[in-house]
């Protein structure tokens, strides 16, 4: 009878002590910025097939994502497309350290149009009568599109044009569905085995805007493991990862 006593309490202490430990998550959920979407796919196959850990991914605006998880959404890393949005995730103790940087983004006009090759003195033509680009509001990408336009002094003749989407995968669709003429996307769209091909691009030049420093965090979460979280972010700044962010046309190490 003892020994059944002692081992009934044993196994109800073992059952109790694993109760209370939170479970590693085989799978985590990252956040990642439109202009990343492409890119991401690739990075989190590579991640999976390395570490067995699957990825979830939830796309959307920078802006949109911090917003979310500010509310309580259940991600586990945020992949940003700047350094302002996962910094004020931060200074509100959402994450589990500071940002950092783990690639520059790179700006393009992209037409679907046939052979037509965007320029910048396309955007005043006539014939120009949309111009897409990300909702600055809510995308980094669409704040640095309109620092070219106004680089170039050419603001106030084409912001009647402008059509604003919310990320830029919306940017895309009215680009490539051609309800856009012409319009800024990030060169890691462009790249894309989805994309490439489709249309001309150019790029503005590199001068014309401020560099597009992107950032990512883990973020904190109550009764979560994060370890697979930190072995993402750890793996995003891994030589293998920068590879690919290259090959997409980001800048890393810079």
């Amino acid at each position: 009878m003892k020994i059944k006593k002692v081992f009934f309490i044993y196994l109800f202490t073992t059952l109790l002590f694993t109760a209370c430990q939170p479970a590693t998550k085989s799978r985590i959920t990252v956040a990642t910025a439109a202009n990343m979407q492409f890119a991401m796919k690739a990075l989190a196959t590579d991640f999976s097939e390395k570490t067995g850990i699957a990825c979830e991914l939830v796309v959307s605006s920078s802006g949109k994502l911090t917003a979310q998880i500010r509310e309580g959404a259940p991600y586990d890393v945020f992949v940003a497309a700047n350094m302002k949005y996962p910094n004020t995730l931060y200074n509100d103790s959402l994450t589990l350290s500071s940002p950092d940087i783990y690639a520059y983004g790179e700006l393009v006009l992209w037409s679907a149009a046939g052979n037509t090759r965007p320029t910048i003195d396309l955007l005043t033509a006539p014939g120009t009568e949309h111009i897409a680009l990300a909702n600055p509001k809510n995308a980094p990408y669409g704040t640095a599109a309109i620092e070219v336009l106004r680089h170039y002094g050419i603001w106030e003749k084409v912001k009647d044009k402008l059509v604003y989407g919310e990320s830029i995968a919306q940017t895309n669709h009215f680009i490539t569905s051609g309800a856009a003429e012409v319009g800024f996307t990030a060169m890691s769209v462009v790249l894309s085995p989805e994309m490439k091909g489709k249309g001309k691009w150019t790029e503005p030049g590199p001068k014309t805007y401020t560099p597009i420093a992107q950032g990512a965090v883990v973020i904190r979460r109550k009764n979560t493991d994060t370890r697979n979280a930190q072995r993402f972010y750890d793996y995003l700044f891994s030589p293998e990862a920068g590879k690919v962010l290259k090959d997409f046309g980001y800048l890393v190490d810079e």
